[in-house]
């Protein structure tokens, strides 16, 4: 696949702004998903290239990275939407299986699979409305980060990770409106945000640095990615039973942090070499 050259790097943001723990179901917290597009960007053909930055001209921000967090922000920004789309950040099946079908886990195309075909074929849709395939782009960037992240797409009756306590000691502490949660070095918290927030930012790294980490000199090509958002779904799930990702104790400290960081990372870059293949196609005109 051919390298465009490196868009502008997102500004640095300290570790504390990403670590929002007692916040609920935002896959990758913003340093993840902000990865998930600086590292797809980097790999985004010429047509594609253009077709992005046409659309995202008038952004804070015209980037995949400056995007990639839009469609969490609408939590705040735009409740009505956030509560439109809230159901498309994620796909659960039923506990023991991680084929989804989707007539009975995604009716209406109402999950994260559905979410990206339907929101592919606004932005392949040239009659659109600029400000409509603006915002499929949008959502996609998100939505191809969110069902890499593996308590998006879980089979277990627990909200992706949401109910499954965890006591993390850690010296990082949370944000003011959290500091009841943490005690003694103990952060009181979940799962999920286990794996939103603390397994990458846990490093410490801003944007700029973590990226130059994640960045290969050669990656896949396109006909290497021909799977598409249902398996890379049946993939995130089946690795939560094969990688363990549930502890046997609930009390945690940064050692688990450290072994799932490797896996982490690896679904950070399928997710950006994913998400530039299905920008090339779509986008190439």
């Amino acid at each position: 696949m051919r390298r465009s050259s490196p868009s502008p790097i997102a500004r640095g943001f300290g570790l504390l702004a990403l670590l929002l723990a007692a916040a609920p179901a935002f896959a990758w917290s913003a340093l993840g998903h902000r990865l998930v597009g600086e590292l797809a960007q980097r790999q985004l053909e010429p047509a594609a290239q253009a077709e992005v930055t046409r659309l995202l001209a008038g952004e804070a921000e015209p980037t995949l990275a400056g995007v990639a967090v839009w469609a969490d922000d609408l939590r705040s920004s735009s409740p009505e939407d956030y509560q439109r789309t809230s159901r498309w950040h994620y796909i659960n099946t039923p506990e023991g299986t991680c084929a989804a079908d989707m007539a009975r886990d995604c009716p209406g195309g109402e999950c994260v699979v559905g979410a990206i075909e339907a929101q592919q074929r606004l932005l392949a849709d040239a009659s659109q409305p600029a400000g409509v395939r603006r915002d499929a782009l949008k959502f996609l960037v998100h939505f191809v980060g969110d069902v890499h992240q593996p308590m998006h797409a879980n089979n277990r009756p627990d909200l992706g990770g949401n109910r499954f306590a965890i006591s993390l000691r850690t010296p990082i502490e949370p944000e003011e409106y959290a500091r009841s949660r943490y005690v003694d070095g103990v952060m009181s918290t979940n799962l999920h945000s286990i794996w939103d927030y603390y397994v990458l930012g846990s490093t410490g790294l801003a944007l700029p640095a973590y990226a130059r980490r994640l960045d290969l000199d050669t990656w896949p090509s396109t006909g290497a990615l021909a799977s598409g958002p249902l398996a890379w779904a049946g993939e995130s799930c089946r690795l939560i039973a094969a990688r363990g990702l549930y502890p046997v104790d609930a009390a945690m400290d940064h050692a688990y942090l450290d072994s799932m960081r490797p896996l982490a990372e690896q679904r950070v870059r399928q997710a950006a070499w994913r998400l530039a293949a299905l920008l090339n196609s779509t986008l190439a005109r």
